[in-house]
């Protein structure tokens, strides 16, 4: 029996017409309607025909279909328009004050219908067709259409064999409907335009280093978390606990990227609340076991979320300013988006072990003229997320690591991945503020995205894994630390003298020689905790002859371990590119274990006593053909 026989059969008083279903709409009501890509086109097209109606109040989390009729003058005197979040088709209106927005995490929608807060009279929804039991599926919008649904007094259902039928907790029952609408039509597609592919390339590559095999994900609404996404096609059993899912993971999942076997909440399934995209990931989520759908209170409760280990949440914002403040729902005073699950998980990210959150953003809007690295929040715009819950920031220039940071550390990490052009200006404007040093130098105003490929790691004889990269304005404070970690007979062999303070004049002094060109300086950071640390630093300088004059300093439950010989390769592959014929260095006589490193490198060094004792050598580069035997 197909499902229409089947519904005349048994429930045959409860079909309809859209336009007998909506007659019974009394005016001053208030209606939900379903959300986003799941929203029933059909029921909205026939609440907007019927003139009789009248002071309706319309809540909805996310629409496109009522877009089409916001501009109409007719629709503003009849309808009250409250949406949860505001969609790219509803910024017009909401730019024109035609919108009422309702802040509120995604979350906690559930409980306003529920507990009346928000009561509810209508519920416009649309569903598949029901199986030989009676249960329709909410397919790609459980989200907080369940609850809409549930706490509604009256309650209207598209039928669309289109509507895929989804697993989890979707299902509705006939006998929890009024009025059955039979209706056939495509459902809503939504496929974000990437305006700027090579930005979202860059942020892509920095945010792919900071997602570990194994992790679960969470990626927000927008068009940069959506195209980060295929930026993580190298990773290994990665696993998805979101509030939407788009064509953006697809590609992973047919690769075998997303796997989630390794989840610790619900492993080998896809956990989810909505799908938005194309007929192509309509019929992928179609009676797919793999997914499971839950509404919002379940997907976005940061408890539900932190049983997630290894949670990381990836979404996006409009603005940061140098304290960490996001604003992702205004422009000033005007509405942009919404709250959305932002909060909710960077809040569930925080509470799961080894969890943590990414703010992804481009560094500049309007075409390079204004950076969304700002000293301050634009005035009107809105607090989505708080400094105390950010975690990193990613631009195209860079990683911010914002927990645990002062705000003088918070400052030169945000300003470092601003935009060459306002870092300067940022640096400035935060010493007006009395946020950093007055004579702290700002970042440099050069593209340093070639210093990517200077970032590598080696796993140590004892199982460690050391990572290394170019010294950053931000690593004051931590070259600091390891500088004060040091005992002192590596203080000596490194300065010669008894070092006994590294001041913030002498990290600026040695900073400032840093161009990653002619002088360049790599750290090596060991794991501490769920964090890393430097434990050596490996420089060189400009010397004379075509000579770069090397140095370097390992903390002493690092060394002999390969680290000194290593760093020494790599600054070697980069001198060579910015021009260097060799190494020249100090050592003091009775560093034996650092002469070794260089002779066993360069075997035709040559060295000569210098008149306080040290010897100073020189190490001419072995061309290519003997450096590769």
């Amino acid at each position: 029996m197909d499902y229409v026989s089947w519904l005349k059969t048994n429930c045959p008083k409860k079909i309809t017409t859209a336009r007998e279903a909506i007659r019974n709409i009394r005016p001053g009501s208030r209606v939900f309607i379903g959300t986003g890509c799941g929203e029933p086109q059909h029921l909205i097209h026939a609440l907007m025909a019927e003139k009789t109606l009248t002071d309706i109040q319309i809540y909805q989390m996310l629409g496109f279909t009522l877009a089409d009729y916001v501009d109409d003058p007719d629709f503003l005197r009849r309808y009250s328009l409250k949406l949860f979040f505001i969609s790219e088709k509803m910024r017009k209106a909401a730019f024109e004050g035609k919108i009422d927005y309702l802040p509120a995490y995604l979350s906690q929608i559930p409980k306003l219908f529920s507990s009346q807060r928000i009561g509810l009279d209508v519920a416009l929804i649309q569903v598949s067709p029901p199986d030989r039991f009676g249960y329709c599926s909410l397919g790609v919008s459980v989200d907080v259409t369940r609850s809409g649904a549930e706490n509604a007094k009256y309650v209207v259902a598209q039928v669309n064999p289109r509507m895929p039928r989804t697993w989890g907790d979707s299902f509705v029952h006939v006998n929890d409907i009024d009025c059955i609408v039979l209706h056939e039509e495509p459902l809503v597609e939504y496929l974000p335009v990437v305006t700027d592919e090579e930005c979202a390339r860059r942020i892509g590559l920095y945010v792919s280093e900071l997602v570990e095999d194994c992790a679960t994900l969470q990626v927000g609404f927008g068009q940069l978390p959506y195209a980060v996404l295929k930026y993580l096609d190298h990773k290994k059993d990665l696993g998805i606990h979101t509030q939407m899912i788009t064509d953006g993971f697809l590609p992973l999942i047919e690769a075998g990227v997303i796997t989630n076997k390794k989840k610790t909440l619900l492993p080998g399934r896809i956990v989810a609340s909505l799908c938005m995209g194309t007929q192509a990931l309509y019929d992928h989520v179609d009676n797919n076991p793999l997914y499971y759908f839950r509404s919002s209170e379940f997907v976005n409760d940061p408890t539900v979320i932190a049983r997630n280990d290894g949670l990381i949440s990836i979404s996006s914002a409009l603005e940061v300013d140098l304290t960490g403040q996001v604003c992702s729902d205004s422009t000033g005073y005007i509405f942009y988006s919404g709250i959305g699950d932002q909060v909710d998980f960077l809040r569930g990210s925080a509470m799961s072990k080894g969890g943590f959150s990414i703010i992804a953003l481009p560094s500049t809007a309007k075409g390079g003229t204004v950076s969304r690295i700002v000293p301050h929040l634009s005035v009107g715009a809105g607090v989505a997320t708080t400094r105390g819950d950010v975690n990193f920031v990613v631009t195209e220039y860079g990683i911010a690591e914002l927990q645990g940071q002062s705000i003088y550390q918070r400052v030169i990490e945000l300003a470092q991945i601003a935009h060459p052009n306002f870092r300067s200006e940022l640096v400035n404007e935060a010493k007006r503020r009395r946020y950093i040093f007055s004579d702290q130098l700002p970042p440099p105003e050069d593209d340093l995205i070639f210093l990517e490929n200077y970032k590598t790691s080696l796993c140590l004889k004892n199982g460690k894994t050391v990572e290394f990269r170019p010294l950053l304005p931000s690593d004051e404070i931590a070259y600091r630390d390891f500088f004060y970690s040091l005992e002192e007979d590596t203080i000596y062999y490194r300065f010669f003298h008894n070092q006994r303070t590294f001041s913030h004049e002498m990290v600026q002094k040695h900073w400032a020689a840093v161009d990653y060109r002619r002088n360049m300086s790599l750290v090596g950071l060991g794991p501490k905790g769920g964090y890393k640390e430097i434990v050596a630093i490996g420089s060189y300088a400009e010397g004379e002859n075509g000579l770069a004059e090397v140095a370097f300093v390992t903390r002493e439950n690092y060394q002999r371990l390969g680290i000194c010989s290593y760093l020494l390769k790599s600054l070697e592959k980069i001198a060579r590119e910015n021009g260097y014929t060799g190494f020249a260095a100090t050592v003091l006589p009775d560093n034996v274990p650092m002469l070794k490193v260089f002779e066993k490198h360069y075997p035709h060094l040559t060295s000569r006593r210098e008149p306080g004792g040290e010897l100073y050598l020189e190490m001419p580069f072995p061309d290519k053909a003997s450096a590769r035997s």
